[in-house]
C-alpha cells in the first residue's frame, strides 16, 4: 500500500508537470496579437466619434485612457508569451523532470526513510527496546569484541614484574582481600580493566554483605571501561546493586542512563540525566559528559530542552570548547578527557596548592575514576597540609567519604 500510494503521487505530480510543458504558448500570442489589434482599432474610431461629434472632448480623452491602458496590458501579454516552444524539445524536458522527481524522490527516501520497515507505535517501540535490552551482548561476548589487552609502553619492566608477582599470590591466596583489592588498583592502572573488574568481582564475594555502594560502584565502572564504554547487563546488575545501596549515586545515575540510551530508550535516559544534571554540583564529573549529550538526547525523546547556562564552580572546570569537543569524543575518548582534567588539578595542587574545596574535589574525582590508590594518597597528603584547619579538614574528609575512603 505504502509504495502503491508513492507511485500514484508521483504519477500525478509528473502529469501536472507535463501537461504545463507540453501546452503550446502559440495560442496565447495570437489571441494576444488579436486584442492588442483591436484595441488601436477602437482608439482610431474614437478619433473618428470626436471628428463626427458624438463624443465630446472629455468623453473621448476617458475613453481612449481606458482603451490605452487596456492595449499596454495586451501588449504585455503578447511581449512575455513569445513563439511556440517546439514539442520536441518540450517532450524532453518532460522526461528529464519526471525522471529526476522519481530519482531524487527514491535518493532522499533511501538515505533518510527506512525502506521495508514499517511504522512502529509507541507500544511496539518499548516493546522492541526491552527486547533489545534482554538479547544484547553479555560482558564476555563485548570484550571478545575488543583488541586483545597489552601492557602499555610507559610501564617498567620492574613494575610489570611486581604486578606479576602480586597475580601469583592471590592466585594462591584466593580468600586475601586486601591482596585482590590491590590488584584491582594496579590491573586499573596498567589499563587491564577485565583483569581488574574480575578482581573487584572477587573482593564483593569477600566482603559479601559488608561490600558497599563505592564497591559495586568500582566493579561496574572496571566493567564499562572493560567493555569500551558498553553498559552490559553484569554491569547493569552491578549498578542496581549499588543504586540500592545509595539511591542518588551520580555516578550509578549517570552509567545507568548510559545503558538506557544504548538500548533505546532516549526518554528514559534523558528524564534520568536531566533530573541528575539539576542535583549535581557543577564540578562533578558527570557533568561535562551529560551536556554534551543531553540536547541530541531530548530531541531523540521528542522533548522541547533548553541546556541551561553552567553554573560556576570553585574551580576551573571544563570549558564550552570541552563540552563541545566532548560531542564528538568516543566513550574511551571522553573516559580520557576527564582522566585529562584531573590529571590537571592534581598537579596544580601539587605545585601551587589550592583550597581545600579543590582537594576535596579531587580526592571525589579520583574515587569516582575507580583510582582509590591515588584518592588514599591525596587525602594523606591534604590530611597533612590542612593539619591546623578544622574547617578545611572537614571538607576534606566530605570528599573522602564521597571517594569510598571512609566507609
Amino acid at each position: 500500500m505504502f509504495w502503491a500510494l508513492i507511485a500514484a503521487l508521483v504519477c500525478v505530480v509528473a502529469a501536472i508537470i507535463a501537461v504545463a510543458m507540453l501546452r503550446g504558448t502559440g495560442k496565447d500570442a495570437k489571441a494576444n496579437q488579436f486584442d492588442v489589434a483591436v484595441y488601436r482599432n477602437q482608439l482610431a474610431e474614437v478619433d473618428q466619434d470626436l471628428a463626427r461629434g458624438v463624443l465630446s472632448a472629455e468623453e473621448a480623452q476617458r475613453t481612449k485612457t481606458e482603451i490605452s491602458r487596456r492595449l499596454l496590458a495586451a501588449d504585455a501579454r503578447e511581449a512575455t508569451t513569445g513563439k511556440d516552444v517546439p514539442q520536441a524539445a518540450n517532450r524532453a524536458v518532460t522526461v528529464l523532470v519526471a525522471l529526476a522527481l522519481i530519482g531524487g524522490a527514491l535518493g532522499i527516501y533511501a538515505s533518510m526513510g527506512a525502506p521495508g520497515y514499517g511504522d512502529m507505535s509507541l507500544k511496539d517501540r518499548k516493546q522492541f527496546a526491552e527486547q533489545l535490552r534482554a538479547t544484547r551482548p553479555s560482558q564476555a561476548e563485548q570484550e571478545a569484541k575488543l583488541p586483545a589487552y597489552a601492557p602499555p609502553p610507559e610501564a617498567t619492566p620492574a613494575y610489570l614484574d611486581l604486578v606479576e608477582k602480586l597475580r601469583a599470590a592471590v592466585k594462591d591466596r584466593p580468600n586475601d582481600l586486601k591482596g585482590h583489592e590491590l590488584l584491582v588498583t594496579h590491573e586499573s592502572n596498567l589499563g587491564n580493566f577485565v583483569a581488574a573488574h574480575q578482581a573487584q568481582a572477587r573482593v564483593l564475594t569477600l566482603k559479601s554483605a559488608l561490600a558497599d555502594a563505592q564497591d559495586y560502584l568500582s566493579h561496574a565502572g572496571l566493567q564499562i571501561q572493560a567493555a569500551g564504554g558498553y553498559v552490559s547487563p553484569e554491569a547493569e546488575a552491578s549498578l542496581q546493586r549499588l543504586l540500592e545501596k545509595d539511591p542518588r549515586n551520580g555516578a550509578g545515575r549517570y552509567y545507568l542512563g548510559q545503558m538506557l540510551v544504548q538500548t533505546g530508550r532516549p526518554d528514559l535516559a534523558f528524564r534520568m540525566w536531566e533530573q541528575l544534571l539539576r542535583e549535581s554540583p557543577p564540578n562533578a564529573p558527570w557533568v561535562p559528559l551529560i551536556r554534551a549529550e543531553i540536547a541530541t538526547l531530548a530531541e531523540l525523546a521528542g522533548v522541547r530542552y533548553t541546556l541551561p547556562p553552567a553554573a560556576a564552580a570553585d574551580a576551573p572546570g571544563p570549558s564550552a570548547e570541552d563540552v563541545e569537543a566532548a560531542q564528538s569524543m568516543t566513550a574511551e575518548e571522553r573516559q580520557e578527557m576527564i582522566r585529562g582534567m584531573v590529571a590537571q588539578l592534581s598537579d596544580r595542587l601539587a605545585t601551587e596548592g589550592g583550597s581545600p574545596e579543590e582537594w576535596a574535589r579531587l580526592i571525589g574525582a579520583y574515587g569516582v575514576l575507580e583510582e582509590r590508590g591515588k584518592a588514599q594518597e591525596i587525602y594523606k597528603e591534604a590530611l597533612q597540609v590542612f593539619a591546623e584547619d578544622e574547617q578545611a579538614l572537614a571538607l576534606i574528609r566530605a570528599g573522602a567519604e564521597r571517594a569510598g575512603l571512609l566507609q
